[in-house]
């Protein structure tokens, strides 16, 4: 079953790296909203099962795209919006979202799916990631963005960002 899962998994993702060498590269906001929503459809999914260990592994998916996210952003993203004197104070609230995420997963990476703290902090991470995406693509980060940064810019970002997150993505396989 579980090969069965990354086999349609590199699937995917191959279909969708293919699509990204043939010319339909995404821009940077594009691909980070796309993992948003991914990680949006995984939250649902934890929620709706009642199977324990089902939540747990939908919980290591989470997680696991969220640590990919999260390592692009500050690794790539946000040190290219920094250079704009407009965007370092949302940039620094963003870092501070990161962390309390991370302190979160790990909480809840110590915890049993049957523990009665297992599903209230599952509630506030989906939460908390929820808020800090609306933050960036309705609040003003992702507006103000599109205003400051020309679209060719954006662009080679998002290939930066999809090679990087690609490469993380091979390495745990």
């Amino acid at each position: 079953m579980i090969l069965r899962r990354i086999s349609v998994w590199h699937r995917i993702c191959a279909s969708k790296w293919q699509i990204y060498f043939i010319g339909g590269t995404m821009d940077a906001l594009e691909l980070l909203k796309q993992d948003h929503q991914k990680v949006k459809e995984l939250f649902k999914r934890g929620q709706q099962t009642e199977d324990k260990q089902q939540q747990k592994q939908i919980f290591k998916e989470i997680k696991s795209e969220l640590e990919t996210h999260a390592r692009i952003e500050e690794t790539i993203f946000y040190p290219a919006m920094e250079e704009h004197e407009e965007l370092k104070d949302m940039v620094l609230e963003s870092l501070e979202e990161h962390k309390q995420l991370k302190t979160i997963l790990r909480e809840l990476g110590k915890l049993s799916a049957s523990s009665e703290r297992f599903k209230p902090k599952f509630k506030v991470l989906k939460d908390d990631v929820e808020h800090h995406a609306e933050e960036e693509e309705e609040g003003k980060m992702f507006p103000k963005i599109r205003k400051l940064i020309k679209e060719e810019e954006l662009k080679q970002l998002g290939e930066e960002l999809e090679a990087a997150k690609h490469k993380r993505l091979r390495k745990a396989s």
